[in-house]
């Protein structure tokens, strides 16, 4: 070969290299999507709208390699006392729940928190580095035990009923993130502090150790909260004694137009959006506007001009039955199996799970000297 021809040659393999290298650079990274739901049974309207909807549209719009994980957090629920066996069944409903939305196996990975040892694992070891001052100001432990936001947590209010769980919550939450390297996060708005405390312990272990984390990104809902139908200024939530403040997604039509009739509005006769004066009736319009994917209330406010309450409610309620029909369908398909069907992708999820948190945990233990 030639002293020309060798060049040649060698220019040819340098443009070859830098022209994969500009195509690799165009291709998009593929995403890691986690996120993860309490197992308090049959979900509610908040947490179909605030979460779980977005998880199906996510699953529909990823691109090939892109990995997704949704886990029943039974770790997280424990830190309040649980009865076993409701506990159980509560994981059950959970899991059913997940695949009624539309949530498929064989595109996420679907998994309880618990049967994924190396959440526990890596909280442990973030733990180390976490800061008690940070954790202190987490403003959910505080709501949990009923202290304000300026109690401290070695107070002696906070102090009497504060549990070790409870106060470390944020650490594990950030473990179920980090362990699965995720770069996407989808959570409600009252999560945002603790996806900030997630990317503050990646960069402190970073610092300490080694860049294994990527710091994720938090995606929020369009509908970033759902009010509670009775008591507008409060979430919806399981937690409330009065059943019907919340819609279940299992919610026979007609305890849907019950419970919407018993909808807190006001006593003035039109149709207006406005969440300071009027927050029962845009409680409602957010509620109609977001089962249609919607999030121009003004504009959905004046589609009802000319309806009084009861015409609002009637329509809210319709609207939601519509949507929901097709889960409660498939939900009660699941829940019809035998106990082996939901067993079976339970520990397929788990498999899959184990297998994505072990590579990182490699990384973890290498960087830290621990093999």
């Amino acid at each position: 070969m030639t002293s020309l021809t060798r060049a040649f040659s060698t220019t040819c393999r340098k443009a070859a290299s830098a022209a994969a290298a500009a195509t690799a650079a165009k291709l998009p990274t593929p995403r890691v999507v986690f996120s993860g739901i309490q197992p308090t049974g049959v979900p509610h309207l908040g947490n179909y709208l605030g979460a779980l909807r977005n998880w199906e549209t996510l699953q529909t719009e990823a691109a090939p390699g892109d990995k997704l994980l949704f886990s029943i957090v039974d770790l997280h629920a424990i830190t309040i006392r649980q009865d076993p066996e409701q506990l159980r069944r509560h994981k059950r409903e959970c899991l059913a729940s997940l695949l009624a939305i539309g949530l498929d196996p064989k595109k996420s990975i679907i998994f309880e928190q618990s049967s994924c040892r190396q959440h526990a694992e890596l909280m442990w070891i973030l733990s180390c580095g976490a800061s008690m001052g940070y954790l202190s100001r987490m403003t959910q432990w505080k709501s949990k035990i009923g202290v304000g936001e300026t109690e401290d947590a070695l107070g002696k209010k906070a102090g009497k009923t504060l549990k070790l769980g409870l106060f470390s919550y944020p650490v594990l939450q950030a473990a179920d993130i980090l362990v699965h390297r995720a770069t996407e996060v989808p959570v409600g708005e009252d999560q945002s502090q603790h996806l900030e405390f997630t990317r503050e312990i990646a960069s402190g272990f970073a610092a300490l150790y080694k860049d294994v984390f990527p710091l994720p990104k938090t995606v929020l809902s369009p509908a970033k909260r759902v009010m509670s139908i009775r008591n507008p200024s409060v979430k919806m939530s399981k937690s409330d004694p009065d059943a019907t403040s919340r819609i279940l997604l299992t919610d026979t039509p007609e305890e849907i137009q019950n419970k919407f009739k018993k909808a807190v509005t006001d006593s003035l006769g039109t149709v207006t959006y406005d969440l300071k004066e009027r927050p029962g009736v845009s409680n409602l319009i957010q509620i109609y506007s977001h089962m249609q994917r919607r999030d121009d209330f003004e504009a959905v406010a004046k589609e009802f001009e000319g309806c009084n309450m009861t015409q609002l409610k009637t329509r809210v309620s319709e609207c939601v039955i519509e949507k929901l029909g097709g889960f409660r369908k498939e939900y009660e398909r699941i829940m019809n199996e035998s106990d082996g069907y939901l067993n079976a992708i339970a520990e397929e999820g788990a498999k899959k799970a184990n297998e994505s948190a072990e590579g990182t945990m490699l990384q973890v233990k290498k960087a830290m000297g621990l093999i």
